[in-house]
């Protein structure tokens, strides 16, 4: 009786179970507090896009560069850092309770997820009007279509343009090294505070928590930061408490 073959050992086959063990989901409805009930005329947000369960990996899942996979393979996703949602379940957020009449909405996307992202904030009840910023992270990764080394900022507009208008000088391309994973530029939320100084805002799935904004999200300090100048920040020694209340 033929003996039975043993499945090949593939890069997919050596990553796949840790991926699984490392991936967050959530709900939207249980993972989120309720938006604020105020109103907003400048409302930032980095949504936590879903890729599908598409990871980052390296020569390491290659079989001719790691010969019987003895090495580890280097695998990374953004649903191991934080619960990803689809774009139905980011439909599902409100966000337009909580925007002005006459609104600005600043929303970070990446070239795969760029057409949901026009998508998203139609839905929100934005007209999507520009590229805000372009983000030029100073590094890249492999892409399909050429190397990946930037992020976008894209401008939706509800109603009229807020006034009054603060600085018209802010640049649209930024180079900035990439830090942490998702982790954006400071000199982002400078640029949008200089635009707007005097305008009520809040940042939607916020990991910081600003001098001069409100914030909604999982994972926001107690302790407030002020934008400096070039985007860097300093903290506040004024506690507060309650990773969840809304503060300014």
């Amino acid at each position: 009786m033929p003996s039975e073959s043993k499945p090949a050992i593939s890069g997919y086959s050596k990553y796949n179970p840790e991926a699984i063990r490392r991936k967050k989901i959530n709900p939207l409805d249980e993972i989120y507090p309720s938006l604020p009930g105020d109103k907003y005329d400048v409302i930032y947000a980095d949504p936590p896009w879903d890729y599908g369960g598409k990871m980052q990996y390296d020569k390491s899942s290659i079989k001719a560069e790691n010969i019987g996979f003895e090495r580890n393979v280097f695998i990374s996703a953004a649903n191991f850092k934080y619960p990803t949602l689809k774009l139905k379940q980011l439909k599902g957020l409100d966000v337009n309770s909580i925007a002005a009449d006459d609104c600005i909405l600043f929303m970070w996307t990446t070239g795969p997820q760029f057409a949901n992202s026009i998508e998203l904030g139609i839905s929100w009840g934005f007209e999507y009007k520009t590229v805000a910023f372009v983000w030029d992270k100073q590094v890249h990764n492999p892409g399909r279509y050429t190397l990946s080394q930037t992020e976008f900022v894209l401008a939706f507009k509800k109603g009229k343009f807020p006034t009054p208008r603060g600085a018209r000088n802010v640049r649209q391309l930024i180079s900035v090294h990439r830090g942490e994973h998702s982790e954006k530029p400071e000199v982002v939320i400078d640029g949008i505070t200089k635009m707007f100084p005097s305008q009520k805002k809040i940042e939607l799935f916020a990991r910081k928590n600003y001098v001069g904004w409100d914030n909604w999200g999982l994972e926001i300090p107690d302790h407030k930061v002020e934008i400096l100048s070039q985007g860097e920040i300093k903290e506040n020694v004024e506690e507060k408490g309650g990773q969840l209340s809304l503060s300014l």
